[in-house]
């Protein structure tokens, strides 16, 4: 059994006994026997955590490699896995997506005072890694129907004291980063990209964080690809690798010393330690070799999502996700927008009722009380808490059923008494 808990803005599911005990059993499709859903006394999850089946023999094949620690077999299969498929000149698994974020920071050599152009609706970390550093984080509104940064807005936001842009690809779909590197490079500002959601995603051809000069992913276990914890830092520039080994290397030239390069190896800078341990890495990897297979069953959940509640967004009662023609999405979340807040909340619980777990998503930063401390809003807030205030995720994961879309789809509409 397992229980729900809000954390901050977001919804994290941890094994817990006891909750919906005699109520709900909680399944998820990747499970044996959870190919029907049974309606009445089955709680369909908001995420279950990718499983291909792999996951458990390649970490046997860590500990019998008697490497269990970072940058071994499995490390290496990963970042190769990613620099391949998203053309970028250099990936390092990291430990999470906040740690890519701050490795970014580390090299772009944001300090104290710098101010750093972001969105409000996004996670904590986005802004986190820059204030660890000094810096200002300046939030712009948002776009209504992508939910991503307007890039329209971004310029009148820079300063003297502008360092950086950080787009970020809400839901994997891509930011408009043709104006944002076109500012960047006229402002001389750096980008870096914050893809969470966006691997596998592309914009006009490129891979989602493979456009900046940074980019960062993650594989927490509510991404479409999961070590459990972990993320990736991808790299633009040949001349940026060697002090990012070094950072992520507790500040020393480790990295070199196991290629060889040097007879040992030294302190050079400051640094932490952004390595994940090679079980993680075994874990995702089983995933990334089935990432197509994954790609395309989450791509045809959206989809039906999409066919079945086109009829209730058509009446005016919902919107749908919006995704611009030059986008390639990854099928990471299907939301709504209902009218308000008042109607989400209610539509939360008649979903719960039915035993649908359904969440909203960030509480936008600059509301916060650390965004109050350490960032500021420029311009108006036109649009990020009103349609952050609407926005509900319906649950999406690897394996969940045409008859469970179907189901949660036919709540959503019955809350609304469209048939």
């Amino acid at each position: 059994e397992m229980s729900a808990s809000l954390v901050g803005s977001e919804m994290c599911i941890r094994d817990r006994p006891g909750l919906y005990r005699g109520a709900y059993k909680i399944i998820g499709s990747n499970c044996e026997g959870t190919k029907q859903l049974q309606k009445g006394d089955a709680m369909i999850r908001f995420n279950v955590p990718p499983f291909t089946g792999k996951e458990m023999e390649y970490i046997r094949q860590a500990v019998e490699n008697q490497k269990i620690c970072g940058d071994g077999e499995f490390t290496k299969k990963c970042s190769e896995w990613i620099e391949k498929k998203t053309g970028t000149r250099k990936c390092l698994l990291t430990t999470s997506c906040t740690h890519a974020t701050e490795l970014a920071a580390l090299l772009a050599h944001v300090g104290p005072g710098d101010e750093i152009i972001m969105p409000s609706f996004t996670f904590v970390s986005t802004a986190d890694a820059f204030v660890l550093r000094g810096a200002v984080p300046v939030f712009v509104d948002i776009r209504p129907d992508t939910m991503n940064i307007d890039e329209t807005l971004i310029e009148a936001a820079i300063t003297d004291k502008t360092k950086a842009i950080v787009p970020v690809h809400y839901a994997g779909v891509g930011c408009e980063m043709d104006t944002i590197m076109e500012i960047a490079a006229r402002y001389k500002l750096l980008v870096i990209e914050d893809a969470a959601q966006g691997i596998m995603a592309g914009y006009k051809g490129k891979a989602l964080g493979a456009i900046g000069d940074f980019g960062c992913f993650s594989f927490h276990e509510t991404k479409n690809y999961s070590m459990g914890e972990g993320g990736a830092l991808l790299i633009r520039h040949e001349k940026d690798i060697e002090d990012a080994e070094i950072f992520r290397e507790k500040g020393t030239d480790r990295s070199k010393y196991y290629r060889g390069q040097v007879d040992k190896y030294r302190w050079q800078n400051y640094g932490s330690s952004y390595l994940p341990s090679e079980l993680n890495a075994a874990y995702l990897y089983a995933q990334l070799e089935l990432a197509d297979v994954i790609n395309e069953d989450r791509l045809r959940i959206w989809k039906q999502y999409g066919n079945e509640l086109e009829g209730l967004a058509a009446a005016g009662k919902i919107q749908l996700p919006f995704v611009p023609e030059y986008c390639v999405h990854n099928g990471h979340m299907f939301y709504i927008k209902t009218a308000d807040q008042e109607e989400r909340a209610a539509l939360i619980d008649y979903l719960k009722e039915a035993g649908i777990l359904a969440v909203f998503h960030y509480i936008p930063l600059h509301s916060a009380p650390a965004g109050l401390k350490y960032g500021r809003f420029h311009g108006e807030d036109r649009y990020t808490t009103r349609e952050s205030e609407r926005l509900l995720r319906l649950p999406m994961y690897y394996g969940l059923q045409e008859d469970q879309v179907s189901y949660i789809a036919g709540k959503v509409k019955e809350f609304y008494g469209f048939h």
